[in-house]
């Protein structure tokens, strides 16, 4: 099991999502969030999925999306500080993300896997990493991050977006 973070182990920008982590076994929690993820894709019809709440506010999809190249991105963030690389790894805005690529262009199948093979892949890396690796220190965007605060970040961004979904988008997810 993995320790919770200290602050000097994370940028302050983080702390809202840290704050949503309940105690307990960020792995057990990652696998968690993925049946929910699945069970929600597997639930919706294509036009459920492909609805925005507002005018300018990402689809279904695009939600999805988001956690998709979230993931990706932090889970390398995670491996090279877990490994001692101590370059400052760069930000990345999460709009022009949005704007290049067609989310909504996927089908719920294809949304599907392309999310179960992300996360197994995280869970296939979190699961091998030593005691020594979980508390690995760099930088992110000139801020401290270790590796266990990354995989904390990680949980507490997915909570946020869920909630979104369960109560902007009005969709039944148990969290």
């Amino acid at each position: 099991m993995v320790e919770r973070p200290t602050t000097d182990e994370y940028a302050a920008f983080y702390e809202g999502y840290i704050r949503l982590v309940p105690e307990g076994n960020i792995i057990e929690m990652l696998e968690q969030q993925a049946n929910i993820v699945q069970n929600l894709l597997s639930s919706l019809a294509e036009d459920q999925a492909n609805y925005r709440y507002a005018e300018g506010k990402w689809s279904v999809k695009e939600v999805i999306g988001h956690l998709l190249d979230n993931e990706r991105i932090m889970s390398s963030r995670l491996l090279r500080i877990a490994r001692g690389d101590q370059a400052n790894h760069p930000g990345y805005d999460q709009d022009v993300f949005m704007q290049t690529h067609p989310f909504n262009a996927y089908t719920l199948a294809d949304l599907s896997e392309e999310y179960a093979v992300t996360r197994r892949s995280t869970l296939l890396m979190l699961r091998h990493l030593t005691p020594e690796a979980w508390l690995c220190r760099g930088i992110v965007s000139d801020n401290p991050a270790s590796a266990r605060s990354i995989a904390v970040i990680m949980v507490g961004h997915e909570l946020h977006h869920l909630s979104v979904l369960r109560d902007g988008y009005s969709l039944d997810l148990k969290l």
